[in-house]
Protein backbone atom coordinates (compact mmCIF):
# COMPACT_ATOMS: atom_id res chain seq x y z
CA UNK A 1 0.00 0.00 0.00
CA UNK A 2 2.73 2.39 0.75
CA UNK A 3 4.36 1.68 -2.71
CA UNK A 4 1.46 2.43 -4.18
CA UNK A 5 1.09 5.66 -2.51
CA UNK A 6 4.59 6.69 -3.15
CA UNK A 7 4.45 5.76 -7.23
CA UNK A 8 0.98 7.85 -7.45
CA UNK A 9 2.61 10.79 -5.24
CA UNK A 10 5.60 10.93 -7.69
CA UNK A 11 3.47 10.73 -10.96
CA UNK A 12 1.44 14.06 -9.65
CA UNK A 13 4.77 15.51 -8.95
CA UNK A 14 6.10 14.39 -12.69
CA UNK A 15 2.66 15.51 -14.29
CA UNK A 16 2.82 19.00 -12.64
CA UNK A 17 6.32 19.34 -13.77
CA UNK A 18 5.59 18.81 -17.98
CA UNK A 19 2.45 21.09 -17.25
CA UNK A 20 4.66 23.84 -16.05
CA UNK A 21 6.99 23.43 -18.47
CA UNK A 22 4.23 23.54 -21.27
CA UNK A 23 2.61 27.05 -19.40
CA UNK A 24 4.17 30.35 -21.12
CA UNK A 25 6.49 32.04 -19.53
CA UNK A 26 5.93 35.75 -18.09
CA UNK A 27 6.99 38.31 -20.40
CA UNK A 28 9.90 40.34 -18.85
CA UNK A 29 9.17 43.49 -17.31
CA UNK A 30 9.17 47.17 -19.60
CA UNK A 31 12.77 48.42 -19.95
CA UNK A 32 13.04 51.42 -17.41
CA UNK A 33 13.27 54.66 -19.50
CA UNK A 34 16.90 56.46 -18.57
CA UNK A 35 16.59 59.68 -16.14
CA UNK A 36 16.42 62.99 -17.66
CA UNK A 37 18.80 65.10 -16.71
CA UNK A 38 16.69 68.65 -15.41
CA UNK A 39 19.40 71.42 -15.18
CA UNK A 40 19.34 73.66 -12.03
CA UNK A 41 17.17 76.51 -12.13
CA UNK A 42 19.37 80.01 -12.88
CA UNK A 43 18.52 82.67 -10.34
CA UNK A 44 17.31 85.67 -11.97
CA UNK A 45 19.19 88.66 -11.44
CA UNK A 46 18.34 91.00 -8.29
CA UNK A 47 18.89 95.19 -9.21
CA UNK A 48 18.50 95.85 -5.39
CA UNK A 49 21.15 97.22 -3.39
CA UNK A 50 23.50 100.60 -2.62
CA UNK A 51 26.18 101.27 -5.43
CA UNK A 52 28.69 103.73 -6.70
CA UNK A 53 30.08 104.30 -9.70
CA UNK A 54 32.49 107.08 -12.03
CA UNK A 55 30.73 108.44 -15.42
CA UNK A 56 31.57 110.78 -17.79
CA UNK A 57 30.49 111.96 -21.37
CA UNK A 58 29.49 114.88 -23.38
CA UNK A 59 27.43 118.05 -23.10
CA UNK A 60 25.73 120.40 -25.78
CA UNK A 61 23.26 122.43 -25.21
CA UNK A 62 22.84 126.14 -25.56
CA UNK A 63 22.42 129.67 -23.94
CA UNK A 64 21.11 133.40 -24.45
CA UNK A 65 21.63 136.37 -22.80
CA UNK A 66 17.95 138.59 -22.57
CA UNK A 67 17.67 142.71 -20.78
CA UNK A 68 15.18 144.56 -21.71
CA UNK A 69 14.61 144.50 -25.20
CA UNK A 70 18.05 143.72 -26.33
CA UNK A 71 18.74 139.81 -26.60
CA UNK A 72 22.12 138.09 -27.89
CA UNK A 73 19.56 135.03 -29.50
CA UNK A 74 20.34 131.39 -28.73
CA UNK A 75 23.90 130.61 -29.28
CA UNK A 76 25.60 126.81 -28.30
CA UNK A 77 27.96 125.32 -25.53
CA UNK A 78 29.15 122.13 -25.43
CA UNK A 79 32.04 120.23 -23.20
CA UNK A 80 33.14 117.16 -21.56
CA UNK A 81 31.75 115.72 -18.03
CA UNK A 82 33.17 113.43 -15.78
CA UNK A 83 32.25 112.53 -12.11
CA UNK A 84 30.81 110.12 -9.46
CA UNK A 85 27.99 108.89 -9.22
CA UNK A 86 26.01 107.57 -5.49
CA UNK A 87 22.62 105.43 -5.29
CA UNK A 88 20.51 102.00 -4.61
CA UNK A 89 17.77 100.37 -6.24
CA UNK A 90 14.67 98.44 -4.48
CA UNK A 91 13.10 95.57 -6.81
CA UNK A 92 9.55 94.08 -6.64
CA UNK A 93 9.58 91.57 -9.35
CA UNK A 94 10.70 92.96 -12.71
CA UNK A 95 10.00 96.58 -10.99
CA UNK A 96 13.13 98.68 -10.03
CA UNK A 97 12.80 102.15 -8.36
CA UNK A 98 15.20 103.85 -6.24
CA UNK A 99 17.05 107.22 -6.34
CA UNK A 100 20.70 108.30 -7.33
CA UNK A 101 22.71 111.44 -6.96
CA UNK A 102 25.91 112.78 -8.80
CA UNK A 103 28.51 115.28 -9.23
CA UNK A 104 30.10 116.25 -12.48
CA UNK A 105 33.17 118.37 -13.50
CA UNK A 106 31.73 119.87 -16.32
CA UNK A 107 33.97 122.19 -18.92
CA UNK A 108 31.10 123.57 -20.72
CA UNK A 109 31.05 126.83 -22.23
CA UNK A 110 30.16 129.07 -25.56
CA UNK A 111 30.59 132.44 -26.90
CA UNK A 112 27.87 134.62 -27.70
CA UNK A 113 27.86 136.53 -30.97
CA UNK A 114 30.12 139.57 -31.27
CA UNK A 115 27.36 141.63 -32.67
CA UNK A 116 26.12 141.14 -29.00
CA UNK A 117 28.75 141.84 -26.98
CA UNK A 118 32.42 141.83 -27.36
CA UNK A 119 33.64 138.63 -25.49
CA UNK A 120 30.05 137.17 -24.22
CA UNK A 121 30.82 133.78 -22.80
CA UNK A 122 28.56 131.17 -20.73
CA UNK A 123 30.24 128.53 -19.13
CA UNK A 124 29.54 126.14 -16.35
CA UNK A 125 32.54 123.94 -14.28
CA UNK A 126 30.24 121.69 -12.21
CA UNK A 127 26.81 119.99 -12.22
CA UNK A 128 25.35 118.11 -9.85
CA UNK A 129 21.63 116.07 -9.91
CA UNK A 130 19.42 114.00 -7.50
CA UNK A 131 17.01 112.12 -9.06
CA UNK A 132 14.19 109.91 -8.70
CA UNK A 133 14.94 106.31 -10.81
CA UNK A 134 12.10 103.74 -12.06
CA UNK A 135 12.58 100.99 -14.46
CA UNK A 136 12.03 97.64 -15.84
CA UNK A 137 14.45 94.50 -15.47
CA UNK A 138 14.70 91.88 -17.99
CA UNK A 139 16.89 89.70 -15.59
CA UNK A 140 20.39 91.50 -15.90
CA UNK A 141 18.82 94.19 -18.47
CA UNK A 142 16.92 97.36 -16.95
CA UNK A 143 15.36 99.75 -18.85
CA UNK A 144 14.68 103.12 -17.04
CA UNK A 145 13.20 106.45 -16.81
CA UNK A 146 14.69 109.26 -13.86
CA UNK A 147 13.61 113.05 -12.95
CA UNK A 148 14.45 115.04 -10.37
CA UNK A 149 16.74 118.19 -9.64
CA UNK A 150 19.32 119.89 -10.83
CA UNK A 151 21.82 122.73 -9.56
CA UNK A 152 25.17 123.87 -10.88
CA UNK A 153 26.86 127.42 -11.46
CA UNK A 154 25.90 129.57 -14.70
CA UNK A 155 29.53 131.86 -15.12
CA UNK A 156 28.63 134.72 -17.53
CA UNK A 157 31.27 136.65 -18.41
CA UNK A 158 31.75 139.93 -20.45
CA UNK A 159 34.61 142.40 -21.24
CA UNK A 160 36.68 141.97 -17.84
CA UNK A 161 33.52 141.53 -15.87
CA UNK A 162 32.58 137.70 -14.56
CA UNK A 163 29.59 136.65 -12.99
CA UNK A 164 28.97 133.18 -11.48
CA UNK A 165 25.80 132.30 -9.50
CA UNK A 166 25.06 128.39 -7.94
CA UNK A 167 21.52 127.87 -9.51
CA UNK A 168 18.64 125.17 -9.66
CA UNK A 169 16.59 123.53 -12.11
CA UNK A 170 15.47 120.11 -12.99
CA UNK A 171 16.45 117.28 -14.94
CA UNK A 172 14.91 113.97 -16.63
CA UNK A 173 15.98 111.43 -19.19
CA UNK A 174 16.02 107.53 -19.72
CA UNK A 175 18.97 104.82 -20.00
CA UNK A 176 19.85 101.74 -20.58
CA UNK A 177 22.15 99.48 -17.67
CA UNK A 178 23.57 95.82 -18.04
CA UNK A 179 24.64 93.64 -15.06
CA UNK A 180 28.13 91.84 -16.13
CA UNK A 181 29.22 90.28 -12.75
CA UNK A 182 26.65 89.88 -9.50
CA UNK A 183 28.71 93.21 -8.23
CA UNK A 184 29.53 94.96 -11.77
CA UNK A 185 26.97 96.72 -14.04
CA UNK A 186 27.58 99.39 -17.07
CA UNK A 187 24.90 102.24 -18.30
CA UNK A 188 24.45 104.56 -20.92
CA UNK A 189 22.17 107.75 -20.66
CA UNK A 190 20.44 110.59 -21.79
CA UNK A 191 19.62 113.82 -19.51
CA UNK A 192 18.21 116.81 -19.93
CA UNK A 193 19.17 119.65 -17.94
CA UNK A 194 17.32 123.53 -17.41
CA UNK A 195 19.21 125.32 -14.68
CA UNK A 196 17.60 128.66 -13.92
CA UNK A 197 18.75 131.75 -15.15
CA UNK A 198 21.92 133.58 -14.02
CA UNK A 199 23.30 137.03 -15.11
CA UNK A 200 25.64 139.50 -15.60
CA UNK A 201 24.81 142.95 -14.04
CA UNK A 202 27.84 144.93 -15.05
CA UNK A 203 28.86 145.81 -18.76
CA UNK A 204 27.28 143.44 -20.12
CA UNK A 205 25.51 143.14 -23.57
CA UNK A 206 25.59 145.82 -25.76
CA UNK A 207 25.08 150.04 -25.23
CA UNK A 208 22.87 150.60 -23.58
CA UNK A 209 24.12 148.23 -20.58
CA UNK A 210 21.66 146.46 -18.38
CA UNK A 211 21.07 143.44 -16.45
CA UNK A 212 21.00 140.42 -18.63
CA UNK A 213 19.66 137.44 -17.47
CA UNK A 214 21.39 134.44 -18.53
CA UNK A 215 19.73 130.68 -19.19
CA UNK A 216 21.68 127.61 -19.30
CA UNK A 217 20.25 124.45 -20.99
CA UNK A 218 21.85 121.13 -21.94
CA UNK A 219 21.59 117.84 -23.05
CA UNK A 220 23.57 115.49 -21.20
CA UNK A 221 24.80 111.83 -23.23
CA UNK A 222 27.14 109.94 -20.48
CA UNK A 223 28.02 106.19 -19.69
CA UNK A 224 28.77 104.82 -16.50
CA UNK A 225 30.06 102.17 -14.52
CA UNK A 226 28.58 101.13 -11.20
CA UNK A 227 29.88 98.22 -8.49
CA UNK A 228 26.87 97.57 -6.72
CA UNK A 229 26.81 96.14 -2.45
CA UNK A 230 25.23 92.99 -1.89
Amino acid sequence: MKRIFVTAMLSIVGAASALAADLPQPMPPPPQAPAMYVPAAVPVYNWGGIYIGLNGGYDFGHSDWTGGAISSGTFSTSGFVVGGTLGFNYQWDALVVGAETDLDYTGVSGDGPASFCINCKTSNDWLGTTRARAGWAVDRILFYGTAGVAYGNVQASAFNTTNSSTEIGWTAGAGVEAAFTDNLTARIEYLYVDLSSGSCTTACGAPPFATQSVSFEQSVIRAGIDFKFR
